[in-house]
């Protein structure tokens, strides 16, 4: 099987490090995938995310002149969410919403204001 940027493969963690983890592909070459490349989110350490002998899919991102090959799970997970449809409050909901809450506000600052000074309604 040939590696090439772009493509998705599979391959087993071999190795686990402060700054990503070793994986081992199909054909028996090893490439690396970036802390940065773990997750969509901040990531301090790598074993939070992948456990050694864990088989897992990757894209390969990158194939140095010296053969080093960079890996990427965030990547992959990316195409997936591009055809999740996440629904959203219309402008018309959220203004509303801020609306109500920021009246709440105003009465609980009246209220605040007129025990403060001794004054009731």
């Amino acid at each position: 099987m040939s590696i090439e940027v772009g493509s998705t493969v599979e391959g087993v963690v071999t190795g686990i490090t402060n700054f990503g983890a070793f994986i081992e592909l199909d054909g028996g070459e090893t490439g690396l995938v970036h802390i940065s490349e773990v997750a969509d989110t901040y990531v301090k350490d790598v074993s939070n995310y992948l456990k050694m002998k864990e088989k897992i899919k990757v894209k390969v991102i990158s194939i140095d002149d010296d053969g080093k090959i960079g890996l990427s799970i965030k990547q992959l997970d990316n195409k997936k969410k591009k055809f999740k449809t996440v629904p959203k409050k219309s402008f018309e909901d959220r203004l509303s919403d801020f609306m109500k809450e920021s009246e709440q506000r105003q009465q609980d600052l009246r209220r605040s204001l007129e025990k403060r000074s001794g004054q009731s309604r």
